[in-house]
């Protein structure tokens, strides 16, 4: 795949965050993004408490995380901040983070990745989306 550049690419698993901006013309370059701050949410789209029939709180954790990141890049979206958007995430979180996509930040997804790569260097993630 290739990406625009300027393009936001946000890198997410249920706890860790990591944003690149595409700086690349050719090929894809990732250059670290400003981090902004995250607000997490109480629980994931469910909201249920934990029991042998509801995901465990480490879970809800996770889907909160993911939730806040939604709601971070959806701020984002709205304010323009970013023309296009590339999501990677562990294929779980990705779900999660689907749920809470405003229509304003779904205009500008480019692509999305379902692969776990926190914690990759920024040229593990450009091979990735490459191959993508």
């Amino acid at each position: 795949m290739m990406i625009p550049t300027g393009a936001l690419v946000a890198v997410v698993d249920g706890e860790k965050l990591a944003m690149f901006h595409n700086t690349g013309h050719e090929t894809i370059v990732l250059a670290p993004a400003p981090m902004p701050k995250l607000e997490h949410a109480i629980s994931g789209s469910g909201g249920h408490q934990s029991s042998s029939a509801n995901p465990d709180n480490d879970t809800q954790a996770e889907d909160g995380f993911a939730g806040g990141v939604a709601a971070m890049l959806n701020r984002q979206a709205l304010a323009g901040q970013f023309e296009a958007l590339v999501v990677i995430a562990a294929p779980r979180t990705l779900g999660e983070l689907r749920k809470h996509w405003h229509k304003a930040l779904q205009a500008k997804l480019v692509g999305e990745i379902a692969k776990d790569l926190t914690g990759r260097t920024p040229d593990q993630i450009a091979a990735a989306i490459s191959h993508a």
